[in-house]
């Protein structure tokens, strides 16, 4: 049709030949479920041509033609005082941004009130004459404020005031034509007489706002269709869905729908599940056809008016999972709608924390009290008993599994230390007032995916707490509800949560696709329990990049065997000691080894200092003591014990006795270390299975202390046996072949990275300790920064947090150590084991400076994958 109108149906699309800007951006989505073969609602476009110019064209004559032809499909006639068809004007820029009102039911006049009447009642009748003159008057303000009527403008406003609270009653106090007698005022005569005038005067006032209105640069059309109820009469009704379960993913409709109902508007909702078995049909034919043309699920509205469906809109659904969203792209792949590559791209990394951690049911938190804030250590949400001590967590925890009770436990601290790891494991979670992202609590929460929240504004007393509103006693119920993105937060009593199930979710196959775009890069995990070497298997890792092996030794059946070993009176009793402790390390191994059969295993020798192995409180003095005194069947002096405990404590203790300075000192202990190892190794072997284990050596600082450490010395007097050595003396004892092994050191000293040339002559690969890493380069500690981390950002000293988001120095001395490193082994395996590894922003530096791995922890491990991937893929298509 001429004049710039153009019509569209069901089965008739504009044609291809018009300029899709002359459409708005509304027209064009009408076009496009037009050509889709959709029920779709008649109409057409006034385009972007003629929109701000129906002053000066007369287009009468052509839209009475095409209202003739609207009547036809939607079997109602505009003006008929039986069966009205009513229109919507839809104002459609080519900006997704608008805020021009939707307005409704234009041709609602007094010849045909009686007829709509007896179709949908009187109050819904007086109802909808309401929603035309709200939309209609915020035109009409609108244009009056531009033309600097401000009188007039102020008159309208002041009406739409009263409209609003009349519009928002669900009973109008008056008739449909009363409301049109009180309002006539604001139009010209004949508003309401007649519908043909109604349409035209409302044509050509929209049309002067576009005029003069500055939103529209002559890009905006006008889009008309007709109305349809799902109210009118028996045989309709009205509903919404998804195109598939927002939450589970399942390709099955959710929604519902509505009998005799316009909108929703007052009515009781039925399962769309229980719509006539023509209409799901036809709905479903509409969700699968919108899911594989915008590849995304999508929210439908539709309506269907004595018995004939149509569609009302359909728009994308941002409320939905992580797991929906997985299920429908491998839904899309399968069916070779979409390459790999689109897959994997489609989600942030980070939304995959979702499918690893549990999520507060809201409908569960309702009335219980709540307080806000706190940072963020480990995501997910947790419900449990507080206790305010570890062995009060422990002992609690042994009676609730002996009785059959609940055994959920929080462990509220003011800060944690190595021995409360073996709380922190068994809790559900870990509140604590001091530290921050890379605090000891948030690390080794998220080492054994608990979740973790630091508040400083906790206050311990006693067997009490406070935390702002929230006061408690050790034995209550806390929920704490930790996101990844937004404010967490604690409330008093137990909430319910919804579990994980990553086998279900469609987790497994997502990340296997993932991997398939990795190269020369892998993921790996930090990892030193067979069930955390389980389960990062099960999520992709490639191998353990560290294997923390002081951890091993905080087992409540090991820590006192190890404070033998320190505090042994001589050579005998240490080595009884040690003994003890290999069998326990051999057996670990073992089991991690066989895990990962095939894959590198990093393993950090003892790197913690002695003290944090010691008795921190009361209660654990007390139970040492205990110990003591039967192991060794006699009285034990507490002065004597606090007096030998006093002795290990250093001024700095990160940056003293510690890591390799350790075996310089006690080179049995890596000895023993060793052996546990190729004991391990050597049997894993027998029985067919590969082994590839990586030993790793701690606060490296120069080339000369991985020297000794790895291959030994003679001295006058004294001789040093290095890694090397015990290896072969044990391979000799046990008259077997070599396993294949590498020697590396872990780089977290500027002075390792500064010297990596000369360390990388003794070590095969470098692993990049980056918590420690930052602490040294930047001088800052991981626990106290938080303290005054606000004040620097507050004055931009510093930007981010620098524990999660590697520093430019920090890069810097990394890219540097790969780089000098390699001159001297060109082989050189490099990768990063910090909690850097488990961040996305991170991971392109990584692999831009040729490392090969990085890894984190377990339930990171997916996240990682998906990065890397996503980088993999950036980097192909790019060219780079």
């Amino acid at each position: 049709m001429d004049k710039g109108i153009h019509f569209f149906s069901q089965e008739e699309g504009i044609s291809p030949k018009i300029a899709p800007e002359l459409l708005g951006i509304r027209g064009r989505q009408a076009n496009e479920f037009a050509e889709l073969g959709f029920p779709l609602l008649p109409g057409f476009i006034l385009d972007t041509s003629i929109a701000s110019e129906l002053g000066s064209v007369d287009i009468k004559k052509e839209v009475k033609s095409l209202l003739d032809r609207c009547s036809k499909i939607v079997e109602k006639k505009y003006g008929d005082p039986e069966n009205p068809m009513f229109l919507k004007i839809v104002v459609s820029p080519n900006l997704a941004v608008s805020d021009y009102p939707v307005l409704h039911n234009f041709g609602l006049v007094k010849p045909v009130i009686a007829g709509f009447t007896r179709w949908v009642g009187e109050t819904f009748a007086a109802h909808e004459v309401l929603f035309l003159l709200r939309g209609i008057l915020r035109i009409e303000e609108r244009l009056k404020g531009l033309e600097g009527r401000t009188r007039e403008r102020d008159k309208i406003t002041a009406a739409l005031r009263d409209l609003e609270g009349l519009v928002q009653g669900n009973h109008p106090a008056q008739s449909a034509e009363n409301y049109m007698d009180a309002y006539a005022g604001f139009f010209p005569g004949g508003f309401f007489e007649n519908a043909e005038t109604q349409l035209f005067i409302v044509l050509e006032e929209i049309s002067k706002l576009l005029a003069i209105d500055e939103q529209n640069d002559q890009d905006t059309a006008l889009l008309i269709q007709p109305m349809v109820y799902g109210n009118y009469g028996k045989d309709s009704c009205s509903g919404g869905f998804f195109s598939r379960n927002v939450v589970t993913g399942e390709k099955k409709l959710q929604g519902n729908f509505h009998r005799e109902k316009f909108n929703e508007f007052g009515g009781n909702g039925q399962d769309i599940q229980k719509i006539e078995p023509r209409y799901l049909k036809e709905l479903e034919r509409i969700a699968r056809t919108l899911e594989d043309q915008f590849k995304e699920i999508r929210q439908i509205r539709f309506t269907i008016e004595n018995k004939k469906l149509w569609l009302i809109d359909q728009r994308s659904m941002d409320r939905k999972s992580t797991q929906a969203d997985i299920k429908l792209l491998l839904d899309l792949a399968e069916r070779k709608l979409v390459d790999k590559a689109f897959v994997v791209k489609a989600l942030e990394p980070l939304r995959l924390n979702e499918l690893l951690r549990p999520l507060i049911d809201t409908a569960g938190v309702k009335g219980l009290k709540k307080w806000n804030g706190g940072i963020a250590g480990a995501p997910g949400a947790a419900i449990g008993r507080a206790y305010f001590s570890t062995e009060g967590l422990l002992e609690a925890q042994k009676l609730a599994k002996q009785k059959g009770e609940d055994s959920r436990f929080i462990l509220v601290l003011p800060a944690s230390f190595a021995g409360d790891v073996k709380a922190i494991e068994v809790a559900a979670g870990v509140l604590t007032a001091e530290g921050g992202y890379s605090a000891h609590a948030s690390v080794v929460a998220r080492q054994y995916g608990k979740v973790s929240l630091v508040a400083p504004a906790l206050k311990i007393r006693g067997k009490k707490a406070a935390l702002g509103n929230i006061g408690f006693s050790e034995g209550d119920y806390l929920t704490l509800n930790v996101p990844y993105h937004g404010e967490s937060s604690v409330y008093q009593g137990a909430a319910s949560l919804i579990e994980p199930k990553p086998a279900e979710s469609g987790l497994f196959d997502f990340i296997s696709l993932a991997k398939g775009f990795l190269k020369d890069f892998h993921v790996r995990a930090n990892a030193e329990t067979p069930q955390d070497v389980v389960l990062a298997r099960s999520f992709g890792a490639d191998g353990i990049g560290l294997c923390r092996t002081e951890h091993m030794f905080f087992q409540a059946d090991r820590i006192n065997v190890f404070r033998d070993m320190i505090f042994a009176d001589s050579g005998e009793e240490r080595n009884r000691a040690l003994n003890k402790l290999r069998l326990m390390q051999r057996d670990d191994f073992y089991r991690i080894f066989k895990v990962m059969a095939g894959k590198e295993v990093t393993i950090r020798l003892l790197d913690a200092p002695f003290h944090e192995f010691m008795p921190h409180n009361r209660d654990e003095l007390k139970a040492y003591l205990g110990y003591l005194e039967k192991s060794k069947k006699k009285k034990v002096s507490e002065a004597e014990v606090r007096e030998r405990i006093e002795a290990l404590d250093e001024f700095n203790p990160m940056l003293g006795h510690r890591g390799c300075r350790i075996a310089v000192s006690y080179p049995e202990i890596y000895a023993m270390q060793v052996r546990a190892i190729f004991d391990a190794a050597y049997r894993l072997r027998d029985e067919k299975v590969a082994v590839y284990p990586e030993i790793m050596v701690p606060i490296v600082m120069n080339a000369s202390e991985l020297k000794l450490i790895a291959y030994g010395k003679k001295i006058e007097g004294a001789d040093y046996t290095g890694i090397v050595e015990v290896e072969e003396i044990l391979r000799e004892e046990k008259k077997v072949k070599p396993v294949p092994y590498k020697i590396g050191s872990m780089i977290e000293i500027p002075a390792a990275a500064l010297g990596a040339a000369d360390i990388a002559k003794y070590g095969r690969f470098f692993s990049f300790g980056t918590n420690d890493l930052t602490q040294t380069t930047l001088g800052i500690s991981r626990d106290d920064f938080t303290g005054f981390m606000a004040d620097y950002t507050r004055f931009d000293l510093i930007t981010g947090n620098p524990f999660s988001t590697l520093d430019t120095r920090v890069k810097e001395l990394i890219a540097l150590a790969v780089e000098r490193g390699r001159l001297t082994r060109p082989d050189l395996v490099c990768g990063l084991c910090g909690e850097h590894g488990a961040d996305p922003g991170n991971i392109r530096f990584c692999m831009e400076t040729g490392l090969d791995y990085v890894s984190c922890s377990p339930y990171s491990v997916p996240i990682a994958i998906l990065a890397a991937a996503q980088e993999e893929i950036r980097r192909s298509e790019s060219g780079e």
